[in-house]
């Protein structure tokens, strides 16, 4: 497929592989540059668990989840009872 660099330099990877590929904005690649005039474009891999937080805090039940501080120790998280 061909693509067009823009004047900042910047390349649109085209719909069609987005779609097929599932890439979402913000998403990271990495360019290597192979030979003279050949390049390597590798997405780079997801953290395990990206965008739990995320869904956990779109929970319906209010406060159900609290994302914590670094700082705070596990003995200080309050669990929530149900029921």
């Amino acid at each position: 497929m061909k693509m067009r660099i823009s004047r900042d330099g910047q390349i649109v990877i085209p719909a069609k592989f987005r779609k097929q590929d599932n890439i979402q904005p913000g998403e990271e690649f990495i360019i290597e540059r192979v030979a003279a005039g050949k390049y390597s474009l590798k997405r780079q891999s997801r953290t395990r668990n990206e965008g739990l937080v995320d869904v956990l805090l779109s929970c319906p039940m209010k406060d159900w989840f609290r994302p914590f501080d670094r700082s705070e120790a596990t003995d200080d998280l309050r669990v929530p009872k149900f029921g």
